[in-house]
């Protein structure tokens, strides 16, 4: 794909983004923007599908809003409020970490800068740079499978692995489509550009698309 033409794809695939395929996290931006929603709300959909993260995350903010209030829940509960996203235990934990380390740390605010986010335990690339983009519509590049998947097919950048691909957009995706890229290329990813057997014959991109790596599809 020439370079150019992501721009093309990005017109296109934001015309075609519909409210049922924007990722819950992009719905919880849409509505408000509380960057300590969207941080736990990120921690929770890792490996979790959105319909259980948005019930997880409502339920668990309706316990407590805050991380003063989120630590005085015990992990039990908490674990039992957001069961079953996936590792619920293990996000339980995560949670009241990151809840002592904003109130220790970050006078009980969420950061804003990608390095304080990644200092906390339990955040990733992925979780920073969401919830910077996001909460505080900075620009940020997510990358997620479905962005590294999409990126790589399209030609657009030639990565093996996430990081990589976060790195490689940096230098050339233009900044104005930072924040909405990891929202329009989830929702495609969803509802076309599958991992397996892509339906390509619905694709709305497909004359841009150098359909790398695809052995098979629709």
């Amino acid at each position: 794909m020439q370079d150019s033409h992501i721009n093309n794809v990005i017109k296109i695939l934001r015309r075609e983004l519909a409210v049922g395929t924007m990722p819950i996290v992009s719905h919880l931006a849409a509505d408000q923007r509380d960057p300590f929603v969207i941080l736990i709300s990120t921690l929770l959909s890792l490996r979790t599908k959105d319909e259980v993260t948005a019930v997880a995350t409502e339920k668990l903010f309706g316990l407590a809003a805050t991380p003063q209030e989120m630590l005085q829940i015990p992990l039990t509960k908490i674990a039992k409020t957001i069961y079953p996203v996936g590792f619920y235990r293990v996000k339980a934990d995560t949670i009241h970490h990151v809840c002592r380390e904003l109130i220790a740390r970050f006078s009980s605010q969420v950061p804003d800068n990608l390095d304080d986010l990644l200092s906390i335990k339990g955040v990733g690339r992925k979780t920073a740079n969401l919830v910077i983009a996001l909460a505080y519509g900075k620009d940020a590049i997510c990358v997620d499978i479905h962005v590294h998947r999409i990126s790589n097919r399209l030609g657009y950048v030639q990565t093996n692995m996430p990081e990589k691909t976060e790195y490689a957009l940096r230098e050339k995706l233009p900044r104005r489509h930072w924040i909405i890229y990891n929202t329009i290329m989830v929702a495609f990813g969803r509802k076309t550009c599958k991992p397996v057997s892509p339906l390509c014959s619905q694709c709305p991109v497909l004359k841009y698309c150098d359909r790398v790596g695809i052995a098979r599809s629709r």
